[in-house]
């Protein structure tokens, strides 16, 4: 029998204690020093840059009671300018994530000549000034069209301009998760037998979905609030083609901040709820997938 040393543990004793041993969980929910600090400091910037000036807002579009919030929101001219924001925002973004898809698609998938031209066509909307925007647009749309098209005062116009500057974000979305799929499984379903729209619809637009929603939700809050694009292109027409940008700034240079905060207030909560429910949807999609 073999005697083990007292205040020295044996081999059953070492794996006794090694398996009481619990490993630290990797998530404990404690935050250090750094991560702490790190965390305290970006609540307070959010907070200063985004969270005040937004509370702000609202306090105005209810500093005169709700009736007065009520009726500066459905006033005629308050609603013309919610429709024609909101419907076309919903629509550029519907369209700019199709489009925005297949140009996505093309950019990582096939080898063509000007492939770099077009890559960089494609983030000029990021970077190009939107009142620069807005005469480019009635350059080529405008009286003097090269191509004879006049979209000035006119709400195809409005949608143009939403379409061309919301067109990056679907396309700078969906382009990494297209460039990181594993070719293998698509080669594999083809060599099963399945035909492409079949490989399309059952393996790459489960995976890419969840980006082109993020796409979307960014492209449709990015057309909500657009301002210098559009402009110069709708005009401005009273009932017909003034967004709610630019409604906002003629009442705030009118002195009415309450009307302009009711307005920019009631914008707020369209994003907001449009956000959480592609955001739902794209965490559907997310853990369908």
């Amino acid at each position: 029998m073999a005697v083990v040393p007292v205040g020295r543990p044996g081999p059953v004793g070492r794996a006794g204690r090694a398996r009481n041993r619990r490993p630290r969980a990797a998530g404990s929910g404690r935050l250090t020093a750094t991560s702490g600090l790190g965390l305290g400091v970006g609540v307070l910037w959010l907070s200063l840059i985004v969270g005040l000036p937004i509370a702000a807002v609202v306090v105005t579009s209810l500093g005169d009671g709700p009736g007065t919030f009520v009726s500066a929101v459905t006033s005629a001219e308050a609603l013309d300018t919610l429709r024609l924001t909101v419907g076309a925002a919903l629509g550029a973004t519907v369209v700019n994530a199709v489009v925005g898809t297949l140009i996505a698609w093309v950019l990582v998938r096939d080898q063509f000549p000007g492939k770099r031209l077009l890559e960089v066509v494609i983030d000029i909307p990021f970077a190009l000034p939107t009142i620069v925007a807005g005469l480019v647009l009635i350059s080529l749309y405008g009286p003097q069209s090269p191509f004879g098209i006049d979209l000035v005062g006119t709400r195809r116009g409005v949608f143009l301009a939403l379409l061309f500057v919301t067109l990056p974000f679907v396309v700078r979305s969906v382009q990494p998760v297209l460039m990181e799929m594993d070719r293998d499984v698509e080669e594999a379903a083809a060599s099963l037998g399945a035909t492409g729209f079949t490989t399309f619809r059952r393996i790459v637009l489960p995976t890419i979905t969840p980006a082109v929603l993020s796409g979307s939700a960014l492209a449709f809050a990015r057309a909500l609030g657009e301002y210098g694009s559009v402009i110069l292109i709708s005009a401005n027409l009273l009932g017909r083609t003034e967004v709610s940008s630019s409604f906002i700034l003629k009442k705030i240079e009118e002195g009415d901040q309450v009307a302009a905060a009711s307005v920019a207030t009631l914008l707020l909560v369209v994003a907001i709820v449009v956000l959480l429910l592609l955001d739902t949807l794209r965490r559907l999609a997310a853990r369908r997938d």
